[in-house]
């Protein structure tokens, strides 16, 4: 070895012993001690934490799902909303740990959250109204609505949106904050609906004969209820004929097929009684003028 590469070595030494000092070592030993406790302590809990949110999470979740009024996509959206509340804790005394002031973070994070939630105000209007429908249940999924301005059968209920299918077999996906926002019409809701018809005569016709072909019309139709009694009375004394109203209560799941069979019946039977139903007709009266 050359004398300068020993020279070298010399001064590499004595300069690691000069930096390397008992001081220094006990220094930095208890450096490493301090934030390996805190390391590790920060890592247990973070574990920690994010175990009890990811159990809380569940517990809720099934606590909701046991509810007979609440709807299976609203015990995730709690579930999953706890779960990121603890997280944010956990997350925020992790940094204290290592002496980082929080309270900037936690004004930080506020101030963040009420940007985005100005910004996505459209969009939350939506959630919200979407837990309120979950929550509240004005609907439920087979039951056909007219709501939001749109008519159709539900097929899904989201926390964003809601769709529906027409009776053409069409899908239509509405925001929950314009069905929340305006009446909601439920067909389904109850089990019984009444028909309303209304059968015209013309007004030289015997009222009371063509209310007994029409009342024999629907007390032979079995799916006609006797509770509430059906009535039938004259509604309307038209421009050309006398209107005659007939009320029944059926089933709901048989609205429309009494609603079509009955008025293709009374027309029928109305017919066949020699009971004349009149359309409308415009007379012309022409008069001679003397030139």
């Amino acid at each position: 070895m050359t004398t300068a590469a020993t020279a070298a070595i010399g001064d590499a030494k004595a300069q690691f012993e000069s930096f390397f000092t008992p001081e220094t070592i006990a220094t930095l030993t208890e450096l490493g001690i301090t934030w390996g406790t805190k390391i590790i302590g920060a890592l247990v809990v973070f574990i920690v934490g994010v175990m009890i949110a990811g159990r809380l999470r569940t517990m809720v979740t099934h606590v909701v799902e046991r509810s007979p009024s609440l709807d299976e996509t609203l015990a995730n959206f709690f579930g999953s909303m706890v779960y990121w509340l603890i997280f944010a804790f956990v997350v925020i005394a992790v940094l204290s740990m290592f002496g980082i002031q929080t309270t900037g973070l936690a004004a930080l994070i506020g101030a963040a959250g009420l940007a985005i939630g100005l910004a996505l105000q459209g969009t939350l209007s939506h959630v919200a109204s979407g837990v309120l429908l979950l929550t509240f249940r004005p609907f439920k999924i087979g039951d056909y609505v007219d709501a939001g301005g749109k008519a159709g059968t539900v097929k899904g209920i989201g926390l964003f949106t809601t769709e529906l299918a027409t009776v053409t077999n069409v899908k239509i996906v509405v925001p929950n904050g314009d069905i929340y926002s305006g009446p909601i019409e439920n067909f389904s809701a109850h089990s019984t609906r009444r028909v309303d018809m209304t059968m015209n005569i013309a007004y030289d016709e015997n009222i009371n004969d063509a209310m007994a072909i029409i009342r024999k019309e629907y007390e032979g139709d079995a799916r006609v209820l006797k509770d509430p009694e059906p009535f039938i009375g004259v509604i309307n004394l038209g421009a050309s004929s006398v209107d005659i109203v007939v009320r029944l209560w059926v089933q709901s799941s048989d609205y429309w097929p009494v609603m079509f069979d009955l008025k293709k019946q009374f027309k029928e039977a109305l017919d066949a009684g020699g009971i004349s139903i009149p359309f409308q007709t415009q007379t012309l009266y022409v008069e001679n003028v003397a030139k």
